[in-house]
């Protein structure tokens, strides 16, 4: 079993051979939209899962995932022949939900700042409930002794 460090050197090193060879050995235009994000290969360096964004609609993106699946085997002998390890390791093509999470945090936030926005409207010109200082000072305790005390010690 390999290092976690030599894993990732690994998973790097497949990122840039796939991304290189997406268009040399998948000869079709649709997969020029096609980034590689992200590549993670198990520490036995046996099977790699790389992590792709599409540009375009729905239809673009499954064009692009059979295209892939269709083309595992061939872009798996141009990383054999690219890399100097023993055993070329499998490939797995994973659609990124990176993005699609971004946008959704995205307009999380938009939706936040709005609800800020009113919140402060509304408070604007109010007044706290209670005292400006609410918490007790020692001169207060001192006056409360005195208060509790028995007549004949004061």
């Amino acid at each position: 079993m390999a290092d976690a460090a030599r894993a990732a050197r690994l998973a790097q090193r497949i990122k840039v051979i796939v991304a290189g060879s997406l268009t040399r050995v998948v000869r079709d235009e649709a997969i020029e939209n096609v980034t590689v994000t992200d590549t993670r290969v198990t520490n036995d360096l046996q099977n790699a899962t790389v992590y792709y964004t599409v540009f375009g609609d729905d239809e673009a993106k499954a064009e692009i995932a059979e295209l892939l699946t269709r083309n595992t085997g061939k872009l798996r002998h141009e990383l054999g022949r690219n890399l100097t390890i023993r055993l070329t390791p499998t490939l797995t093509f994973v659609p990124d939900e990176v993005p699609v999470n971004a946008t959704l945090v995205d307009d999380l936030l938009r939706q936040a700042r709005a609800k800020d926005a009113e919140v402060a409207a509304l408070a604007e010109g109010k007044a706290f409930a209670g005292d400006a200082d609410p918490y007790k000072h020692d001169e207060d305790e001192l006056e409360d002794d005195v208060e509790d005390a028995p007549e004949d010690e004061r």
